[in-house]
């Protein structure tokens, strides 16, 4: 799909980029390496998340952020742009790789789709919905899924309520939105430690914006836990048997 041309996109042709936070641990998952390195279908984790980010023809520039002692990218610096500015937390690393994305010549008023690393079985059709969603908002917004299950409230390690569930949406990525807005709002953020920050829309939210929902996949799940990889080793191998020859 074609970039939307300056006649029909606000900004008078704004492009997009996409950042790939990669400098976390992922202790939770329980392997040898940063969980974004574990292979999975017999290649490192974040390279399929990349080829999914790169498939998309509006993508522009892809930036990953990796800590500053990261080492994995060094026998493949030419083919891929790294930053190593990651900081100690998820939104200092996306604050910081803002910063990079401006320094490498994007302008504040491009959009920036952030996405989690570990959500290695996002799709180019996902990103490209979000993309058309979201080209023409003011605002921006993120893939999220209307909440299946039933919610409850528990205490003790006993159901003290059950939470109304019609309203309620988990949040998945990437998260869209303009890169001097973000930062923004995550300036606003860093003075208060990034309390609250969970993910780029609750920044958002906190600085009075609020964020487009667009419905996602379930496929889309962020690999957290050690069962998490057989599982998307299970996704991934069926998406190779049903691609045409």
């Amino acid at each position: 799909m074609n970039a939307p041309t300056s006649e029909s996109t606000p900004g008078g042709g704004s492009r997009c980029h996409a950042l790939l936070p990669c400098a976390g641990t992922g202790s939770r998952a329980g392997t040898p390496v940063p969980k974004q390195y574990q292979p999975i279908a017999g290649r490192p984790m974040v390279l399929h998340t990349l080829a999914a980010l790169q498939a998309v023809e509006r993508v522009a520039l892809c930036l990953v952020v990796t800590a500053p002692s990261d080492r994995f990218w060094d026998a493949d610096s030419a083919s891929q742009v790294v930053a190593p500015c990651g900081g100690d937390t998820r939104a200092e690393t996306v604050f910081n790789g803002l910063q990079a994305l401006l320094d490498h010549g994007a302008a504040a008023s491009d959009w920036v789709l952030v996405h989690d690393a570990a959500r290695c079985l996002v799709t180019p059709a996902q990103i490209n919905a979000l993309l058309d969603a979201c080209w023409n908002d003011a605002v921006g917004g993120l893939l999220a899924l209307p909440l299946p299950d039933t919610l409850k409230v528990g205490l003790d390690g006993r159901v003290a309520a059950t939470v109304d569930r019609s309203d309620k949406w988990l949040a998945q990525t990437p998260q869209m939105f303009r890169i001097g807005a973000l930062r923004a709002a995550l300036a606003a953020a860093a003075e208060q430690g990034f309390v609250g920050v969970t993910d780029e829309a609750s920044a958002m939210e906190m600085a009075g914006h609020h964020p487009r929902l667009v419905p996602g996949s379930p496929q889309n799940f962020k690999i957290t836990y050690p069962a998490d990889f057989a599982l998307a080793e299970a996704v991934l191998s069926s998406r190779t048997r049903t691609e045409p020859a």
